[in-house]
């Protein structure tokens, strides 16, 4: 039976009018401007935040990515920019699915959702050509998505310094300085309208894959 033929319809359809199959996702399901968009109109914190709009996870994936890099920079090695690609696109299957989990609801969530995100994670690795994380590469980015959700918390969501640290249990102090703001101009932390989060994240992508 083809991919179209499941009991009950388990694929979506993107802008692009490609189907994305969440039982049997392949790496040619969407374009990157599906998943930019999807990205841009996902959003963190379950959608709650002290602005006037809520922030993007490609926003998210942004300030992670240059926060990875400044990192490694200030360590003498310059962050290569397939490592830089893998950053960006570290939450790329909340984009395909249009859902960012707030941790507290994960659990109860089980193991069928999360062998739905490996799956789509596992499509990503192979579309965009991605290694796998190293044990000491993958807790360099941890400290960086740990930096960018403490800052996000305060900066963002409203949650004050001592609550980021007793009640989210994040021990990465939050940052005052917005990563992105030199690089984009605005308002430091003001999260952005969905077609310019996306046609960020867009460039971005556009500009790593070039390199890789």
């Amino acid at each position: 039976m083809g991919r179209d033929h499941h009991e009950s319809r388990a694929w979506v359809r993107m802008p692009s009018e490609r189907r994305l199959d969440l039982l049997d996702p392949t790496p040619f399901d969407w374009e990157d401007s599906d998943l930019a968009l999807g990205l841009a109109r996902t959003y963190r914190w379950g959608g709650h935040s002290a602005w006037p709009l809520p922030l993007s996870v490609a926003q998210h994936s942004l300030t992670v990515m240059h926060l990875r890099a400044a990192a490694s920079k200030a360590a003498g090695v310059e962050l290569t920019p397939l490592a830089a690609l893998r950053e960006l696109l570290h939450d790329a299957e909340e984009g395909l699915l249009g859902f960012d989990c707030v941790s507290p609801l994960k659990p109860l969530l089980g193991e069928a959702f999360k062998a739905l995100t490996v799956r789509l994670e596992a499509a990503v690795f192979i579309r965009y050509g991605l290694p796998q994380w190293t044990p000491k590469e993958y807790a360099a980015h941890k400290l960086a998505d740990l930096q960018a959700a403490a800052s996000e918390a305060v900066n963002v969501a409203g949650w004050s310094p001592r609550e980021v640290l007793h009640t989210l249990k994040i021990t990465v102090p939050p940052l005052t300085v917005d990563p992105l703001q030199a690089i984009y101009g605005g308002t430091a932390w003001e999260p952005w309208p969905p077609g310019v989060a996306g046609d960020r994240f867009l460039a971005e992508l556009d500009r790593l894959k070039a390199k890789t």
